[in-house]
């Protein structure tokens, strides 16, 4: 019986090694969102993510790569909550970084 609580029950090691290798993809792009993907999420994957990302992986690269790059939505049986969660995780963009001198920072000092 499957019940909500096995959905958000986070996956093993050998269930997240299992689903980075069916992650692997034809396109590069679409292996740059996976791959960052895992950096961010791998130590907190539950049921419900592998799930989602399953149905995902189902789908042709070019597909894919759509609703990645936010081409497209979810459509039909695809439009599954789990889904959606996870192709949310996957879109989110990192944080841009800024190397600013210290001496351009403003401090107390400065400020009055």
């Amino acid at each position: 019986m499957h019940t909500d609580l096995d959905d958000n029950a986070l996956i093993g090691s050998t269930e997240l090694s299992r689903l980075r290798w069916r992650c692997r993809r034809g396109l590069l792009e679409n292996d740059l969102f996976i791959a960052r993907f895992f950096e961010r999420h791998a130590a907190s994957l539950t049921v419900r993510h592998a799930n989602g990302l399953q149905t995902l992986m189902d789908l042709a690269d070019n597909d894919l790569l759509d609703l990645l790059l936010v081409r497209r939505e979810p459509e039909d049986e695809l439009a599954q909550p789990e889904v959606i969660e996870v192709l949310g995780m996957l879109r989110v963009r990192p944080l841009p970084t800024i190397d600013l001198p210290t001496a351009a920072l403003p401090t107390t000092q400065n400020l009055t």
